[in-house]
Parts: structure tokens; C-alpha cells; sequence
């Protein structure tokens, strides 16, 4: 007998936050870095939704609802405006649209960043839960972002599994996610 079972890819999203790659002023490479990264660590197929929104807390906020609410990604990650500049509000729109705020995520970030540069106490990242959505705030520079999601990534398809969305499995050669021993 056939199974009717018919695989769905998680999804995901990616969410650059920038005035200038959203206004096409420059080309959106951190968006891009973070796409990157998600195909050289997973094994998962995955469906992407990928935006480009300026830094407009009322923007950002719509979309992250959207991303986890209306088109289910089980992750968000988002790049820019983590910073303390008057139009970085990244993680204020984070907070706002959690029901659980992770600050073990901003803290090894801010830890690794560290290692680089004296400049990563300045940085504002967060990570919080929406529902069935775990939404990640990265930096908005391709070598950081890579940085910061490397430090962090090992926790993300555990973090996912807790609240019972989609198991996403990684290529142990490339990123070994982990998960406590059943």
C-alpha cells in the first residue's frame, strides 16, 4: 500500500534589515551570507522566504509576525540594525513580537564578537519565540554574521524541536547541531 505521507520542507526565514539594500542603494550580501550559511550547515531541504525591509520598527515587526504567524517558518533570522544608532531597532521589534525572550543567544554572540573586535559590547542582539518561530537577530556584516551564527547554531534544531516544530538535521562535517542524549 502507498503511503500518502507527502514531505513538506520547513521553512524558513531570512529577513535583511537595511534602509540602503532595501532602498537598492547597495547589494544585499548579509541576507545573502545568511542564506549561505543555512545551505552549507543543513541537510533538511528547506523552503526560504527571504525579505528586504527598511529599519522601520513597525516594518520589522509586521514581517517578523508574518514569517512566523501566516507562512509558518520555524526559523527567522534577521540581519542589521542591532546596533546603537537611532534607526537600529531590530531587537526592540524582536521583543515585541516574542512570547519568550532566549538571552543566552545575544550573550554568546556579544562573547564571540569579542574575540574580533572591542567594538561587539555595543551590539544588541536577541533571540526570542513566536509561537512556533524561533526569531534570531544576527549583525549585519557577512564575517560576523557568519561568526555570530556559527557560535549559535548548535543550539537552533534543539531550541526548534522543544516547541515541536520541524526537526531540521545538519551535515555533521560542515555544523554538528546538538541535541542531549535520548
Amino acid at each position: 500500500m502507498a503511503s500518502s505521507f507527502t514531505f513538506m520542507p520547513p521553512k524558513i526565514g531570512v529577513l535583511n534589515i537595511s534602509d540602503r539594500a532595501s532602498a537598492g542603494v547597495y547589494a544585499d550580501t548579509p541576507g545573502q551570507a545568511c542564506v549561505a550559511l543555512l545551505r552549507e550547515w543543513l541537510v533538511t531541504p528547506f523552503e526560504l522566504d527571504y525579505r528586504i525591509i527598511p529599519d522601520e520598527q513597525p516594518v520589522i515587526e509586521a514581517e517578523l509576525r508574518r514569517m512566523a504567524d501566516e507562512a509558518g517558518c520555524c526559523l527567522v533570522v534577521t540581519t542589521g540594525g542591532t546596533g546603537p544608532a537611532p534607526r537600529d531597532v531590530t531587537p526592540e521589534a524582536t521583543l515585541a513580537v516574542c512570547q519568550k525572550i532566549l538571552p543566552g543567544f545575544g550573550e554568546l554572540m556579544r562573547a564571540t564578537s569579542l574575540k574580533y573586535v572591542p567594538t561587539a559590547i555595543l551590539s544588541r542582539q536577541t533571540a526570542g519565540i513566536r509561537g512556533r518561530t524561533l526569531i534570531v537577530n544576527l549583525p549585519g556584516r557577512p564575517k560576523a554574521i557568519r561568526e555570530n551564527l556559527e557560535a549559535v547554531f548548535p543550539a537552533i534544531p534543539y531550541c526548534i524541536d522543544l516547541f515541536e516544530g520541524p526537526r531540521l538535521e545538519t551535515i555533521p562535517t560542515a555544523m554538528k547541531a546538538f541535541r542531549p542524549p535520548a
